[in-house]
């Protein structure tokens, strides 16, 4: 009893209040539509869906967390999937080249980050201009490779990778899993980690504190163009294609899922539970509008809302402690 109320007590309030509405989603779908959202299809297919954009959330966190925004991963994500299925193709596609193509694709995402954390960093330029600009270039380079259409004759084996199971678990759940576990391990347990977090907070004090300000955001948009890579490979198995629009609707939920998961936008701020817990929720909410057969602009417009109201009541939570 005593260990469970010091578990409450210590837990992220955002964590458990998005643990909470999980729950309430799946009590009343699961009375209005049993068969079709508790289904073992459906609750697989979000498992192999929400792997995609929840990678791309991390990395938006990351950023957040620094202080800046990274509004150019779907243009990382894409355009590495690109250059590494264009590897995949040109060596055979057999699996040492689906192996090569996808070091490949983390190595141009790196690169992509390492870009932008240049721009950022070294030659001050706000981080929004950077990336959003970065992801008309990404974008426009990944249709300059493929001159518009979808890149086809990947190798049938690599769809496994998104859309395969591992004893009844799907990979790209796995894979997720893996990738929240590493990025919440360099949060908590490493001198970057912490170091994020003090330049977030205040980058004037952490630079003076002897913090290498340049080499915190090198690393930061780096880690975040390597998930965009993770995302744009799994994105291409899921579709067994690369092209340079898939995933378009991302930038916003990923943006949405950060705040909502308890990313403070001025940085400083973020648990990966609380992304992990908001990239469920999302889905969930998703699926359950799926279902109801709910239009998909309508989605995109609920999405806007949720994402400005959320930002205005952190706002003014933020401004009455202050008051206080």
């Amino acid at each position: 009893m005593e260990k469970s109320k010091k578990f409450f007590k210590e837990a992220d309030k955002n964590t458990l209040a998005l643990f909470g509405i999980a729950i309430m989603i799946f009590a009343i779908m699961g009375i209005f539509a049993p068969k079709s959202f508790l289904g073992i299809a459906n609750l697989q297919g979000m498992c192999i869906q929400f792997p995609e954009y929840g990678i791309l959330a991390l990395g938006m966190m990351l950023a957040m967390i620094s202080g800046g925004i990274d509004l150019s991963l779907v243009g990382i994500a894409n355009f590495s999937s690109i250059v590494g299925s264009i590897v995949m193709i040109k060596t055979g596609g057999s699996g040492i080249s689906i192996l090569f193509g996808i070091a490949t694709a983390l190595t141009v995402g790196a690169l992509c980050g390492l870009f932008n954390g240049f721009l950022i960093g070294y030659l001050r330029i706000p981080a929004m201009l950077v990336t959003l600009c970065g992801l008309q270039l990404y974008t426009g380079l990944g249709l300059a490779v493929t001159k518009g259409p979808a890149l086809t004759g990947l190798p049938e084996s690599y769809s496994l990778l998104a859309n395969g199971a591992f004893f009844g678990v799907p990979i790209a759940l796995i894979i997720f899993l893996v990738v929240v576990g590493c990025v919440s391990y360099i949060l908590k347990a490493t001198v970057y980690g912490q170091q994020v977090l003090y330049m977030g907070t205040n980058d004037v004090a952490s630079r003076y504190s002897g913090i290498n300000n340049l080499k915190v955001t090198m690393k930061t948009y780096l880690t975040g163009g390597i998930l965009g890579a993770i995302s744009g490979v799994l994105m291409a198995s899921h579709y067994n294609s690369a092209k340079a629009d898939y995933g378009s609707s991302y930038t916003l939920l990923t943006l949405l899922i950060a705040v909502l998961g308890g990313t403070d936008p001025d940085g400083g701020k973020g648990r990966v539970a609380g992304v992990a817990m908001a990239v469920v929720v999302l889905q969930l909410v998703s699926s359950a509008f799926n279902i109801m057969r709910v239009n998909a602009f309508v989605k995109t417009f609920v999405w806007g809302l949720l994402l400005l109201v959320i930002m205005i009541i952190t706002k003014l939570v933020e401004n009455r402690r202050k008051e206080a």
